[in-house]
């Protein structure tokens, strides 16, 4: 489903017509929730760069949302993941940046741009960073189009749709039969994106749900 079959479809559910700042905030809130409610794996990004020797801070990229691992590679290209942990660790564990260098070992959140890492690099290092993001919404692709529009656009439309039916004060038990798609659809999304795609048959067997 492109952007110009999902606000027609929108529109033919709630019968109204919306202009195009209204609509386009309605499907932007349902994908931040959709974002923040199922660990997509599809959507995680990677990328690499460089630690440079004395320098204890990691500037992270700017659509950056939440680390899923952090590696640095040593003189061999051997991997070394990094543990998370709060700053205070960080300064308590290594508090005299000076002396306490080495390959490292732990990183924190600094603020909302910079991980702190201890210890300082004593060299200057390749790391990797995987990490989460906010893809580009579908409203403001130029394609028109977005991984959830062409993947799971039944989760994006009833989540479109209920923001409309809050903005138009709708009728609850209406509301209430959107909330039960809408959440039936966004089930089956965890069911793909946090089991399926991340284990498979062989070793883990087949999902299984109890049957009443």
């Amino acid at each position: 489903m492109n952007y110009t079959q999902l606000k027609t479809a929108i529109e033919s559910y709630v019968e109204n017509n919306f202009d195009s700042t209204d609509i386009n905030l309605f499907i932007t809130q349902a994908e931040q929730r959709i974002f923040n409610t199922v660990q997509i794996a599809n959507l995680r990004k990677n990328v690499t760069g460089s630690l440079s020797a004395d320098n204890q801070y990691l500037t992270l990229p700017d659509d950056w949302l939440d680390t899923f691992s952090l590696a640095v590679l040593d003189s061999s290209s051997n991997y070394s993941y990094l543990v998370n942990k709060d700053v205070n660790f960080v300064r308590e564990a290594y508090p005299v940046v000076a002396s306490n260098k080495g390959l490292p070992q732990y990183y924190a959140l600094f603020d909302d741009t910079t991980l702190i890492l201890g210890p300082t690099p004593d060299s200057n290092y390749t790391m990797e960073l995987h990490y989460y993001y906010y893809p580009e919404s579908i409203t403001t692709a130029s394609s028109g189009t977005s991984w959830l529009g062409d993947n799971f656009d039944s989760v994006l439309l009833y989540g479109s749709i209920l923001e409309a039916y809050i903005f138009m004060k709708g009728e609850p038990d209406v509301m209430a039969e959107y909330q039960k798609r809408y959440d039936a659809a966004l089930a089956m999304l965890k069911q793909l994106a946090e089991y399926k795609n991340r284990n498979d048959s062989y070793r883990a067997g087949q999902g299984r749900r109890a049957v009443v």
